[in-house]
This record gives structure tokens, C-alpha cells and sequence, in this order.
């Protein structure tokens, strides 16, 4: 008897296509238009906003075969910063690793934590969590997903386990955010909201969201220390080059310990920069390669073992770092079709339409569907917010809740949807494919969404203010 075969999920390069296509497809269906834009000062800046006075049709823009095909090479060239970043990281990383350092400091922290390593995990992703909340953690968290991964294979787990917790532990923060200063700052600041108010709501949001994450990631992990082949990763981990032999470790001496000290001081110099200077892809690849080129001065590689390291380490997220322009060209299509403001326009319509009890709840749904097509918190923020602000004053519903709908449905996919370019670079770093991250977290992404739906419902119903 012929086995049956299994359905084939296909590749994301594919996914992604057929999503373009799909997307292009609707260019010949919805009207174009657009609304003009605005400039308003707000506590962190002036911004660029849409005045949602100004919906106009405008002449119909249908992406043709070319543009088509096309929207892949312009996603490439407008996601160049993320791809490059990527490529720069990851050949950083096989530099550092190639000096045996993270293999020795990762061997010593095994044998530290023999026999209770799942209490590493709930302490890492509370770390990972404040970053999230307190200052929008989210391309400063890659730099330690091959760490992660690499430590937690060690410890009995897999790949999964160690980017879920660094991607849910940040993104967990993000998504019930407290203080984050992209997205809730942002938001509130547009819709006229003294900055950072409803803390005390938005603290109970935070511990239900990371908590959620946190069992979640804890009942994986322990299946998988007692059962390693129930890993989807399980055949991709064995064939890693950098897994740990715990039996043949490389000395943790001296000059390991001044390149970790180095690695260290390079997190720091990151942090301290993105929050004082504003740094971003550009001023974080060069930081890393300078501390690849240091690390492989003190670890002796020589000039050609730099070289070839670099080259290593690039070669192996190539494949994921080229998944950030594929996702890219969806945006590319959307904004040559002049299709992205009708939509809004049009969600806006049937959001007024609703009674009061379910308009919050269709904000919050909307703001869900709208962050697979705008991923950036900040640029969500500026082209909703000043839609919704007002509408929920003429539905009875606070603007407060109408930020709190904007944070959730922004933050919860981005680590999920491929148009997530930070998301989709943490997976290219970690070496694992995006159909079976997607798999595995989609039940974690469901309770978030039902859990921020039930905030967003308590939030309307206590009238969320100061207004």
C-alpha cells in the first residue's frame, strides 16, 4: 500500500511571490487614492501624518507584468539597509565564533547551569521584555540570536527554543509595551494624549503578554529536552557547524575572555547609541564589524582566516537575508497601485458604521490586518492614528483605547509576518525556516490575539482614558 504523501507546505521564496501576485491582482480592483500629508509636532518630534480630511480618488495606477516581476529587485534595492545588516552580522558572528570564545564561555554557562537549565529561560526573556517594553527593542535583539541558539542546543533544547527567547521575549514586550517610546509614544502623541498615560493598564497588558510567551516557550522546551526528535529543527540542528561538543571544549582562558569582554562592551556601545544617537542598520554594522576585526586580531586568525571567516558567515544567511527584499516588493506593489490609502479610507467608513460596543474591537482588528502590510510601528502609527483618533470620539470610544488597539495589532505579528524585516532577519541569523517558525508559533500568536482582544474589550468598557 502507498504511503500518503504529506501536503508539501512551500517554500517562503514562493509564498511570498504568490502573495505579490495576489496583491498586484487587486490593483485592478480597488480604487486608487490617497491622503494628503501633514507635518504636527509632537513630544517626540515633528512627524509626517495623513490629514484624514484629504481623501481623494486619483488616477487608477494598475501594476502591470513588469512592475510585477520588478517589485522584487526595487524591494531588494529599498530593503538593501536590513539585507546588508544581515550580511554584516551574520559574517561578524562566524568571525567570533571562529575564534572558539563563544564555544568556550557557552561551555562554561553549560556546566554552570547543569541539571536546571529551564530556569535559564524565564530570566532571559524578562530581560529580552523590558527591552521591548521600555525602549522598542527589535533589530538590537539580533546580534544575540546565534548566541541563543547556539546555548541552547547545548543545553538539551533546540533552535527554536533559543530564537523564541530572545524574538518572543522582545516582541512579547513590545506588543504589551508600557513605555515604548515608537509606539505608544508616538501614537499618543498624535492623538493628543499626555505622554505615556495608562501606565498602570498597560503594566497589566505587559505581564500578560510575556507571561503567555514565557509557558509557552518553557512546555516547548521541556518536550524537547525529553524528546529531542520532536523538534521540527531536529535534522537542521545536527547538521550545524557550530554546535558545541561538551566533551571536546575549547579552553576558556585569557584571551577568550578579553573577546567576550569585547563582545560584551560592543551590546553596550549598541545599546548606548541606538538610545543617545539614534543609530540604526547602518551605524550597527559598522560597530560589528569593528568588533569582528578586533576579535580576530586578539583570537590570531590572520588576514585570509578574517577574510574567509567574514565570508562564512555571510554565506550562511544569504538565503534569509534575501527573504527582507522579497517581502519588501508586497509594500512596492501596494504603493505603486495607490491602493494602501483606500483601504484605510474605506476600513475607517465601515469602522463608523459599527455600533460602539464592536467599534473598538474592529479597531483592533483593523490595526491587526494593517501591520501585515505596514510592519514599522512608528509608520503605522502615522497613517492610523490620525484617522481612528478622531473617529473614536465620534463613536464613543476613548482615544486611549484607540492607541491600546494600535499597540497590540501592531506589535503581536511582528514576529510572525515575513514582511517583518527585523523578524525575518533573526530567522536568517538563526538559520531556520520561516514556514517552520510560522507552524510552531501560530498557536503562541493566537493566544496573544485573543488575549489583546480582551484587553481591548475591558479597555472600552472602563471608557480607558484620561480621554
Amino acid at each position: 500500500m502507498e504511503e500518503k504523501k504529506k501536503l508539501k507546505v512551500p517554500h517562503v521564496y514562493v509564498l511570498l511571490i504568490a502573495i505579490i501576485l495576489v496583491c498586484s491582482a487587486l490593483t485592478y480592483i480597488i480604487p486608487a487614492g490617497n491622503y494628503d500629508m501633514m507635518t504636527i509636532e509632537t513630544d517626540s518630534g515633528a512627524r509626517e501624518v495623513v490629514d484624514p480630511s484629504t481623501y481623494h480618488s486619483t488616477e487608477s495606477t494598475p501594476v502591470n507584468l513588469m512592475e510585477f516581476l520588478s517589485s522584487i529587485p526595487r524591494g531588494m534595492n529599498e530593503a538593501a539597509g536590513i539585507i546588508f545588516f544581515i550580511f554584516i552580522v551574520g559574517g561578524s558572528f562566524g568571525v567570533l565564533q571562529d575564534t572558539g570564545a563563544i564555544e568556550a564561555g557557552l561551555g562554561k554557562l553549560t556546566r554552570t547551569f547543569s541539571g536546571k537549565e529551564t530556569l535559564l529561560i524565564p530570566v532571559i526573556m524578562l530581560a529580552f521584555s523590558f527591552g521591548g517594553a521600555v525602549i522598542g527593542m527589535a533589530e538590537e535583539t539580533l546580534p544575540f540570536i546565534p548566541i541563543m541558539v547556539s546555548l541552547c542546543i547545548a543545553l538539551g533544547f533546540d533552535s527554536i527554543t533559543g530564537t523564541a527567547v530572545v524574538l518572543m521575549g522582545a516582541g512579547a514586550g513590545f506588543a504589551g509595551a508600557f513605555m515604548n517610546p515608537f509606539t505608544v509614544g508616538v501614537a499618543q502623541g498624535i492623538a493628543e494624549l499626555p505622554l505615556f498615560s495608562g501606565l498602570k493598564f498597560r503594566l497589566m497588558v505587559f505581564a500578560v503578554m510575556v507571561t503567555i510567551a514565557i509557558v509557552f516557550v518553557m512546555r516547548y522546551a521541556n518536550k524537547i529536552k525529553e524528546n529531542p526528535q520532536l523538534s521540527p529543527m531536529y535534522e537542521i540542528d545536527r547538521q550545524r557547524e557550530n554546535n558545541l561538543d561538551l566533551d571536546n571544549l575549547h579552553e576558556f582562558g585569557g584571551r577568550e575572555k578579553l573577546i567576550l569582554l569585547i563582545f560584551i562592551a560592543s551590546i553596550v556601545l549598541l545599546i548606548y547609541g541606538v538610545i543617545t544617537y539614534g543609530w540604526y542598520f547602518n551605524e550597527i554594522s559598522a560597530l560589528f564589524l569593528g568588533m569582528a576585526i578586533i576579535v580576530a586580531v586578539i583570537g590570531k586568525l590572520g588576514l585570509n582566516g578574517f577574510a574567509e571567516s567574514l565570508a562564512k558567515g555571510m554565506a550562511g544567511v544569504a538565503a534569509g537575508a534575501l527573504i527582507v527584499g522579497f517581502a519588501r516588493g508586497i509594500l512596492v506593489v501596494l504603493t505603486d497601485g495607490n491602493i494602501i490609502h483606500t483601504i484605510l479610507y474605506s476600513a475607517a467608513n465601515l469602522l463608523s458604521t459599527l455600533p460602539s460596543a464592536v467599534t473598538a474591537i474592529g479597531m483592533y482588528i483593523f490595526q491587526c490586518l494593517l501591520n501585515y502590510m505596514i510592519p514599522s510601528g512608528s509608520g503605522q502609527a502615522a497613517v492610523s492614528i490620525p484617522i481612528l483618533a478622531p473617529l473614536s470620539d465620534m463613536v464613543g470610544v476613548t482615544r486611549q483605547t484607540a492607541v491600546l488597539a494600535f499597540q497590540l495589532g501592531d506589535g503581536i505579528s511582528n514576529i510572525f509576518t515575513p514582511t517583518s524585516g527585523y523578524f525575518m532577519a533573526g530567522l536568517a541569523l538563526a538559520k531556520i525556516p520561516w514556514t517552520k517558525w510560522a507552524k510552531w508559533i501560530l498557536p503562541a500568536i493566537l493566544l496573544w490575539y485573543l488575549a489583546g482582544g480582551i484587553f481591548v474589550m475591558v479597555a472600552q468598557m472602563i471608557q480607558f482614558g484620561p480621554f
